[in-house]
């Protein structure tokens, strides 16, 4: 049996950067993080890596090296929560026990609910910027396109960062472009979802670019079954008023974003909520039955889009308001659903969408950030990846510092 003050569950982004956020405010806090992968990954850089602007090894260091100083680790899998108890269980059956806890296990990409997908990933022209060891695949399809359909697929929401389906799709079309390519390629957006972005305000600069490349927008289009080697689709296809139906689909390239949903340890525990998700209120980010338990990054249940911007805000938040939970104190700083979506609409370009709770733009920079721009494409390939590694995982709060 372990024992420590505060256990954060999950040392990706959002436990790592909220480890490092409580320290650098106390240092007496005893804190350890639950984490059993031997690798930690900037999941942001696999969009540019599907473009062969970055090597997948640039998105790619070991947990020991991201590791902050003075936070203790535990290598392991979590199996289930007792939160009336204050215990974890992992799945190796040693019991870890916690004053207080901070939920940062991210989401699970469920391959396996679209049939026959998990089979033909990284071959047979199937490729998703999804998974680590697929981004290059992406590329070298784009480069050796010799077909005419390429379809990029969205599944319902939520998802993590709903941006990245588009991008894989802008910046392929643009190297076709470039490459003398793309007028002989039909590009379909098949998304499950109604509009082709949820923040209104950043749809018309979008629309601008799909005229531009010639994509055809098939809304309501859900992938549910794929056969790789036939290089056929099948989409649930749904429109308001009529009957949903089974369309089959040809391709010589397919873009997936697997459906999403929450890690099944989370779901089967009494620290979900709604879809799964762990319930946290929106804007202290405390858990909405355990006064004792925080949550914070893709696994909670904010309404907020998942992404990393969004988890660099959320950290220092938990941090101040745990400390605050600890000496009794009133919680004071609020979430306000921050999240960004750099959109790579072509190389060397990005719509910096920047937006809050309920679609409320906010730009942290002074321009106009439903325009493309080059200092949002540079900002994006050059100076978050040094943030990333170098400030918000060591605690430096940068564009994120709350009161102390």
């Amino acid at each position: 049996m372990t024992k420590h003050q505060i256990i954060i569950v999950g040392g990706g982004t959002a436990g790592i950067a909220t480890a490092s956020s409580l320290l650098s405010r106390d240092a007496s806090l005893d804190i350890a993080i639950i984490e059993p992968s031997d690798q930690h990954f900037y999941q942001p850089g696999w969009t540019m890596v599907g473009a062969g602007i970055f090597t997948k090894g640039q998105t790619v260091r070991s947990t020991d090296s991201a590791w902050p100083s003075g936070i203790k680790r535990i290598k392991g899998a979590v199996a289930t929560f007792s939160p009336d108890k204050n215990n974890i269980i992992l799945e190796d059956g040693s019991e870890v026990l916690y004053e207080y806890l901070v939920v940062a296990a991210g989401l699970k990409l469920d391959w396996g609910a679209i049939e026959g997908l998990e089979n033909t990933l990284g071959k047979n022209g199937v490729t998703s910027n999804y998974r680590f060891d697929l981004a290059p695949y992406t590329w070298e399809l784009v480069q050796k396109m010799q077909g005419k359909t390429a379809i990029f697929t969205q599944p319902p929401m939520p998802i993590k960062c709903a941006g990245a389906p588009q991008k894989a799709m802008y910046l392929s079309c643009d190297a076709w472009l470039k490459a003398g390519k793309l007028s002989g390629i039909e590009v379909s957006f098949c998304n499950a979802g109604p509009v082709l972005f949820g923040c209104a305000p950043y749809v018309p600069p979008l629309m601008e670019y799909v005229k531009k490349y010639d994509i055809s927008l098939d809304f309501g289009h859900n992938l549910v079954k794929i056969d790789g080697p036939n290089r056929k689709a099948w989409f649930k296809v749904t429109k308001d008023g009529e009957d949903s139906q089974i369309v089959e689909r040809k391709f010589d390239m397919i873009h997936v974003c697997p459906p999403q949903c929450a890690p099944d340890f989370i779901k089967d525990s009494s620290l979900s909520g709604a879809g799964g998700w762990v319930d946290v209120d929106q804007a202290t980010l405390q858990h909405t039955a355990y006064e004792n338990v925080f949550g914070l990054g893709d696994v909670t249940s904010t309404p907020n889009a998942k992404t990393v911007a969004a988890a660099r805000k959320q950290a220092p938040i938990v941090a101040q308001n745990l400390i605050a939970k600890i000496r009794g104190q009133s919680l004071a700083p609020l979430y306000d659903g921050y999240g960004s979506c750099p959109l790579t609409v072509e190389k060397g370009k990005i719509i910096l969408a920047e937006f809050g709770y309920g679609g409320k733009v906010m730009p942290t920079f002074p321009w106009d950030s439903t325009k493309p721009r080059r200092a949002a494409w540079f900002l994006k390939k050059s100076i978050l990846p040094w943030v990333y590694w170098n400030v918000m995982l060591k605690g430096r709060e940068w564009l994120t510092k709350t009161t102390a």
